[in-house]
């Protein structure tokens, strides 16, 4: 866990999994089209698409938020939960920045001694403090309120994270390698099994 203290490392985490959500959420739009009926909106959900990208979006929380490495991987675990939990919520381009916004959040609170409250973060998040409480709340449903994070299932979606951070960014600026398929997403239950699910983050 020490290499993700680097700054470098932050951002190459931020990159690739931005660029992960990305590929998921623009999957999943293309899904959203043909399977409309069978999908269920949610506050989560946007009328229209952010005109910020998923990109920038991450880079400014993490860099107002000021939460650990830590938080950033128990952030991406408990999407991936919410995920998994809610079927008919798959993520996509018109909710994944407020899936993000309050994974962060809860992961802040949960995981560091020293947060901002949720007036700060819907600053951060460009929405309104009642919305963020109101995204908070649905999350922490969404989840079970299943916070608690195993140190295996957090060692291994760290290490994959730093695995899939040097295929994408070699050392020394190699040529990237050729894109791998974008439905295919590793998880881990909480008895420390990996798995690998099509179509999900």
């Amino acid at each position: 866990m020490a290499e993700l203290e680097s700054p470098e490392v932050m951002l190459k985490m931020i990159r690739f999994l931005s660029s992960l959500l990305e590929r998921v959420a623009e999957s999943n739009d293309d899904e959203e089209f043909r399977s409309f009926d069978a999908q269920k909106m949610s506050i989560f959900h946007g009328l229209t698409r952010p005109t910020i990208s998923i990109r920038c979006y991450m880079e400014r929380i993490f860099k107002y938020a000021n939460c650990s490495p830590s938080c950033v991987v128990v952030a991406y675990i408990y999407l991936d939960r919410f995920v998994q939990k809610q079927p008919l919520l798959p993520l996509n381009s018109f909710n994944v920045h407020r899936l993000l916004i309050a994974g962060v959040l809860v992961s802040a609170k949960f995981m560091d001694d020293i947060y901002y409250n949720n007036a700060y973060y819907a600053k951060v998040g460009g929405i309104s403090t009642a919305e963020m409480n109101m995204l908070e709340v649905d999350f922490l449903f969404g989840l079970g309120f299943q916070l608690n994070v195993s140190t295996t299932t957090f060692h291994h979606y760290s290490s994959y994270l730093q695995r899939e951070m040097l295929l994408q960014f070699p050392p020394l600026m190699a040529a990237p390698t050729l894109a791998r398929s974008r439905n295919i997403h590793f998880y881990v239950d909480d008895d420390g099994s990996s798995q690998h699910q099509l179509a999900a983050v």
